[in-house]
């Protein structure tokens, strides 16, 4: 799992970098783009979408559960759940230092990351706030 993770995030970030060729893009830009794209993938796919993808033994209980919250039976603080929490938080640290704490961007990269990790503490399992992505 952290093999494909770090890949991934590579492959992002190379592709994301390649536009730093475009005059106009900045490495600040290139960061904050990272960074914004991933905690979007993240959250899609981790917050938002629920069910598996094939049947299983459960008898359709996790059609209502997101696969965060499947994660592990859904106990907490498992070392994937930690991992999965604390990626966001290093690729936020990396955003903020070569954007160099710019006000902007750094509004931007909290908001994202924000928006990722709140979902992620144990108080949210199984919550939908204002009733978003209840059915």
């Amino acid at each position: 799992l952290v093999l494909l993770y770090i890949f991934l995030f590579y492959l992002i970030h190379s592709k994301v970098h390649f536009l730093h060729i475009i005059p106009f893009f900045s490495i600040p830009v290139v960061w904050t783009l990272t960074n914004v794209i991933h905690n979007l993938a993240m959250y899609v796919f981790l917050h938002t979408v629920k069910g598996t993808p094939f049947e299983t033994p459960d008898q359709g209980k996790a059609r209502l559960l997101t696969h965060w919250e499947q994660m592990d039976y859904g106990l907490q603080f498992t070392s994937s759940r930690k991992f999965l929490s604390i990626s966001p938080i290093v690729l936020y640290l990396l955003a903020s230092f070569y954007t160099k704490y710019d006000a902007a961007h750094f509004l931007i990269n909290t908001a994202s990351l924000l928006s990722v990790l709140l979902p992620k503490l144990p108080q949210f399992h199984g919550v939908r706030v204002f009733g978003i992505n209840k059915y």
